[in-house]
């Protein structure tokens, strides 16, 4: 199964090369990186262009906001699974990538998410928070439960078929686009 790996990116400079490095160091070997990036000004276009030969696609242009970006990613992308990973993160090993497509054929499911790690910024080895995921339960979405993006993958088709994030909502269409999921 082919994986697309979406990473939303505006004047991260310091740390979108590492986000590119830890999708193109990962074990699976069919995965479509698309980077959308909002018209940095920071140094970041110039990682993102030294990177490229690591990056299936990218865009840089002014856009709306992060809903805006992932949108944009969607439309591009051409996996059957769909993850995010936004500049700021990057994925604790190189195999969770070949765990998730494993996990998802081995259950016939359409979405999964995991475990996150907060890690301080500028030593990354230093562990802040630990977001342990849990099993599922009905419901959750409505007390505004939400798994973290970068641990979250699911089906292409299911945002083919519930539709994108609406950017009407500036700082929850991801929880808007779960309960619209829940609903139908």
């Amino acid at each position: 199964m082919k994986v697309s790996i979406i990473t939303a990116v505006r004047n991260n400079v310091l740390t979108i090369h590492q986000c590119i490095n830890s999708i193109h160091n990962q074990s699976y070997n069919d995965i479509e990186h698309i980077v959308i990036d909002g018209g940095s000004s920071d140094g970041t276009i110039e990682i993102i262009k030294k990177c490229e030969n690591n990056i299936s696609h990218w865009v840089s242009e002014p856009d709306d906001g992060i809903y805006y970006a992932l949108n944009k990613g969607l439309k591009l992308a051409s996996g059957e699974i769909i993850g995010f990973l936004h500049a700021n993160d990057f994925y604790v090993d190189n195999k969770v990538i070949e765990k998730v497509v494993a996990q998802m054929a081995k259950h016939s499911v359409d979405s999964c998410y995991g475990d996150l790690m907060y890690v301080n910024k500028k030593e990354t080895d230093r562990l802040i928070r630990y977001w342990k995921s849990g099993p599922y339960q009905d419901g959750l979405f409505h007390k505004g439960w939400m798994p973290p993006h970068p641990t979250f993958f699911v089906k292409k088709k299911i945002y083919d078929t519930y539709g994108y994030f609406n950017t009407n909502f500036k700082i929850s269409a991801d929880y808007e686009l779960m309960l619209r999921f829940l609903e139908k």
